[in-house]
């Protein structure tokens, strides 16, 4: 069994920052890309960034330039630092990652359980 647990989430003023993270656990083979999406009420989920086993990142434009994603292949986590957060960005973030659990198993996508950031004055 696969888990992604996501810890960092909270109230924050405008301009400030948070740090969330995503630490992956259970029966893990291999580990590919990791990312992180979000989710404001009444809307779709989002892509705001992901990041590749090797590195290369990709962000949501509305993003770009204030978030950086990070991850620790030693310890199955990945990082979302985010800066100059806006009212905007209120919303549920969830921690994604394409896990093979085992050698004789594909990939598989797994989703935490989410995460509240709320940026309010």
């Amino acid at each position: 069994q696969v888990q992604l647990v996501e810890s960092g989430g909270g109230l924050v003023q405008p301009g400030g920052s948070l740090r969330l993270s995503c630490v992956a656990s259970g029966s893990i083979f291999s580990i590919n890309a990791m990312g992180w999406y979000r989710q404001a009420p009444g809307k779709q989920r989002e892509l705001v960034a992901t990041i590749a086993l090797g590195g290369i990142t990709n962000y949501a434009g509305s993003v770009k330039g204030r978030f950086t994603i990070s991850r620790d292949n030693a310890k199955n986590t990945v990082f979302l630092q985010m800066n100059k957060l806006k009212p905007a960005d209120t919303a549920v973030y969830y921690c994604n990652a394409l896990i093979m659990a085992s050698a004789y198993t594909y990939w598989d996508d797994y989703w935490g359980q989410g995460t509240q950031v709320t940026v309010s004055p």
